[in-house]
């Protein structure tokens, strides 16, 4: 069992939350081996999260974690989906993508707002691996036409979780943590890492 793995991503916040669920490694960023970053060239979340993977095992020389996420909603065929973090452009940032989604869903009626949040998780224990462990989660909701709430980032302040009446942003962290599509990845990677011969 390694007792490293490293992730691809200098994210604070993803890391903890991936500790928190991956217990017995030690998740270091990949900023800790100066891993270059790499363009996601990639037409589906798994494709993306194998390219960052590869190269963050490859700089590292250690197995590695990546994951790819993002927001499908079906009025939008599906869109953004894997472009999600650049939706209204390369540069783009969190309140430019999410204000690109209300205009483009502004004449979708209340009850054909369905979407989904959805994380593919890729484990490659080297640069190489030919057979990843690859893990995938989804959370439905529907796209609200004003924001509600301040934790989460992204999309989260227009993501109404119908079951519990309230947004991803009006979440607290650790609920959110429980409950996301990160979540729902990272637990069944953790059943697949113990079943595994790493």
């Amino acid at each position: 069992m390694p007792n490293r793995i490293v992730l691809a991503s200098g994210n604070p916040g993803k890391i903890r939350e991936i500790q928190s669920i991956l217990g017995p490694y030690r998740i270091v960023p990949q900023s800790d081996f100066d891993v270059p970053d790499i363009e996601e060239t990639g037409t589906t979340f798994v494709e993306n999260a194998i390219i960052k993977a590869r190269n963050a095992a490859k700089h590292s020389g250690l197995p590695a974690i990546a994951d790819d996420s993002g927001i499908e909603v079906d009025a939008l065929n599906g869109a953004p989906g894997v472009r999600s973090a650049r939706y209204s452009g390369p540069a783009a940032d969190d309140q430019q993508n999410l204000d690109k989604l209300l205009q483009e869903m502004i004449s979708v009626v209340d009850n054909h707002r369905n979407a989904r949040f959805r994380c593919v998780i890729v484990y490659m224990r080297h640069a190489e691996d030919p057979c990843p462990i690859i893990t995938e989660g989804t959370w439905e909701g529907t796209i609200l036409r004003q924001r509600r709430g301040i934790n989460g980032f992204g999309y989260d302040p227009i993501f109404l979780l119908p079951e519990l009446g309230c947004t991803s942003a009006e979440l607290a962290p650790d609920q959110k943590n429980r409950l996301s599509h990160r979540a729902q990845a990272l637990n069944t990677l953790a059943e697949q890492l113990g079943k595994s011969r790493l």
